[in-house]
C-alpha cells in the first residue's frame, strides 16, 4: 500500500470516527496526532483539514451527483470516502481523477458494503463526467444559494457534536 493510499485510510478513520460519533473532526484530528499511534501523516491531515475547509462544498457536490440518495441514509464510510474523493477531484490537482477514483473505489471494496464500491464508482464517475474535475474550485463550486437540496436540512457541519447544526 502506497504512503497516499494509507494517508486516505487514516483520513478516513478520522473523519468516521468523528460522523460516528457526533463530535467535531478538529477535536479528533488533534487527539489522534496526540497518540501518534499510528501517526498521522502530512498528507492525511491535509485531506482532513481540506474536507473541513470545504465541507460545505463537498457535501453540495455530494448531493447533486448522488441521485436518489441523501448524505443521511448513506453509510457513514461511504459519504467520508466520497468526501476524501470530491476533496481530491476538486482541490488537489496533482491527483489523477483516475487515480482519485481507484483509490475510493478500493477503499469502499475494503470497508464497506458489497454495493458501495459500484455506488462510489458511479458517483464520482458523475463528477468527473460534469467536468467538475477538471475546472477551478471556486468555479466548479455552485454558490451555497444555487443548490437545490429539495428542502432537506444541510447536514451537520464538521464540527457539530451530537445534536448541534453548523
Amino acid at each position: 500500500m502506497s504512503a497516499r493510499s494509507k494517508a486516505r485510510k487514516r483520513a478516513l478513520d478520522i473523519l468516521f470516527e468523528a460522523d460516528v460519533r457526533g463530535v467535531g473532526v478538529l477535536e479528533i484530528l488533534t487527539a489522534r496526532r496526540a497518540q501518534a499511534d499510528p501517526p498521522v501523516s502530512e498528507y492525511a491531515e491535509g485531506l482532513v483539514r481540506g474536507v473541513v475547509e470545504h465541507w460545505r462544498e463537498i457535501n453540495d457536490w455530494i448531493g447533486l451527483h448522488a441521485e436518489g440518495w441523501t448524505m443521511e441514509r448513506m453509510p457513514p464510510v461511504d459519504r467520508n470516502i466520497l468526501r476524501i474523493a470530491v476533496l481530491e477531484l476538486l482541490w488537489r490537482p496533482d491527483v489523477p481523477p483516475r487515480v482519485v477514483i481507484d483509490e475510493a473505489v478500493e477503499l469502499a471494496k475494503n470497508l464497506s458494503t458489497d454495493r458501495s464500491p459500484s455506488f462510489v464508482n458511479g458517483l464520482l464517475g458523475s463528477l468527473v463526467d460534469a467536468g467538475a474535475a477538471s475546472a477551478t474550485a471556486e468555479s466548479a463550486v455552485p454558490a451555497v444559494e444555487e443548490v437545490s437540496v429539495a428542502g432537506r436540512p444541510a447536514p451537520p457541519g464538521p464540527d457539530a457534536g451530537p445534536g448541534q447544526e453548523s
